[in-house]
């Protein structure tokens, strides 16, 4: 079969069947795609080498196992037809072939462990279409509304939102320490309004609410790569051996873990709400100012289930809903091809979208979507069945439809008016009582929906 010309990382642009599918035939029968890949993502390529190690060491013992449980079945057989003068020696080589079985089989488990720990520490392998580099070598791909001046000097959103009473820094910390928060009056009615805009128009879009769990079993949290290397990042509940998701991914992934979907009608879409937690390990100094970056918020997440071939398409899918849904809140982006050394473990390819911040003269993430291909279904053993009928491997993939304490953060600051009031987007006024702006001191009846 003829290869693509490789993309910008180095790697070539392989069919969606087999792009970014970390199962040990893709190792065996090209380690130098998933090394190329490790490259790409500045990570250790040594691993792979671990892996096929560990990989040739596991078949190694299974066929030892198989080769002496074969030997010790034969054994017992010369037992019931030896001779009596040949029964001591046939029991004593029967015995010693038991003890060798459980040996054998002792050694098994050893090296299939070793295998899962090393299968483990192997990321997604990286699209060819990726930008190489880190952090600050994504690639705009296209930018989306006018960056707006303003006439006054802007003000950022925690002084626009305590003006509103909406926004109540110093009580959160006292309550639960740095980077938490109250929301309250009007801020509170953002949060509920964003949180209904963004279900409405996902259940529209054909997605499923759901509302999901925020804390969840160990193997939800690793079957999505959210641990590892991103352990630092991930709140753990020791006593019950539980984890606080970062993002309902999570637990919609775990939902249908070990399960056969019926994707014959097309993808499988869920639109999750749940509180989220980051401990926001190592990003100290960035941020530490408002609800930009915070160890809680809540967010509508969507997410997809399909075949691996579909996954491509869905994902410009689901970054056209993010974009929509911005361009409901009139606010000013930019879309970003990830580069690969910034893309998350399960990610093959991420596009971000970045909303302008006028206190601080830029753009910032404010959505992302990730196909993560078979990495995560392959873990948590999520299947569909082919026309044939036959089990395989799903593709999932997910996007942040509204994280809702950043994107308040940029409502406040790109609709601020110089009098202290805040533009409402046309869109967001039937869920805050059609008011068209939020002032100072207003009455929340106001803003509240009649009932």
């Amino acid at each position: 079969m003829s290869q693509d010309p490789a993309g910008p990382t180095g790697l070539r642009r392989t069919s969606p069947y087999d792009r970014g599918v970390i199962d040990l035939r893709l190792v065996r029968e090209n380690p130098d795609l998933v090394r190329a890949s490790q490259r790409a993502r500045g990570a250790d390529e040594s691993l792979v080498d671990g892996l096929l190690k560990a990989d040739t060491a596991r078949r190694e013992a299974v066929k030892r196992a198989d080769d002496l449980r074969g030997e010790q079945k034969n054994a017992s057989q010369a037992v019931r037809t030896a001779t009596p003068a040949e029964r001591p020696a046939v029991l004593g080589r029967a015995k010693a072939l038991a003890t060798e079985v459980k040996e054998a089989e002792e050694v098994q488990r050893a090296a299939d462990a070793a295998l899962r720990a090393a299968h483990l520490r192997i990321p997604n392998v990286v699209a060819g279409e990726v930008p190489p580099g880190g952090e600050d070598d994504a690639v705009t791909l296209r930018t989306v509304g006018d960056v707006p001046t303003y006439d006054f000097p802007v003000r950022d959103h925690i002084e626009i939102g305590e003006a509103l009473g909406a926004i109540d820094m110093e009580r959160g910390a006292k309550v639960s320490g740095a980077r938490f928060y109250f929301l309250t009056g009007p801020g509170a009615l953002l949060e509920f309004a964003l949180a209904q805009l963004a279900i409405s128009r996902a259940v529209a879009a054909g997605f499923i609410p759901v509302v999901a769990p925020a804390l969840v079993k160990p193997e939800a949290m690793e079957g999505t790569g959210f641990l590892g290397e991103h352990d630092e990042e991930v709140y753990r509940i020791e006593r019950d051996d539980l984890y606080l998701v970062g993002t309902s991914e999570v637990a919609l992934a775990g939902m249908h873990a070990k399960e056969v979907l019926d994707l014959s009608a097309g993808p499988r879409r869920y639109a999750g709400w749940s509180s989220c937690f980051r401990r926001e390990a190592g990003s100290y100094g960035k941020d530490t100012r408002g609800i930009i970056r915070v160890h809680w918020f809540d967010k509508v997440e969507m997410f997809s289930f399909c075949r691996p071939e579909e996954a491509q398409a869905e994902h410009l899918r689901l970054l056209a809903w993010e974009e929509e849904f911005l361009q409901a809140l009139e606010l000013p982006y930019r879309v970003v091809d990830i580069a690969a050394g910034d893309l998350g473990t399960s990610a093959t390819r991420k596009y971000d979208i970045e909303a302008w911040f006028p206190s601080q003269g830029t753009y910032r993430e404010l959505t992302s979507t990730s196909d993560c291909t078979t990495f995560q279904a392959r873990r948590l053993s999520i299947r569909y069945r082919d026309e044939d009928g036959k089990p395989q491997t799903a593709a999932t993939l997910n996007g942040t439809l509204c994280a809702i304490a950043r994107t308040i953060a940029c409502l406040l600051e790109v609709h601020q008016r110089p009098d202290g009031a805040v533009h409402v987007p046309t869109a967001l006024r039937p869920w805050l009582g059609g008011v068209a702006e939020l002032t100072p001191g207003m009455t929340l009846a106001a803003g509240v929906p009649p009932v």
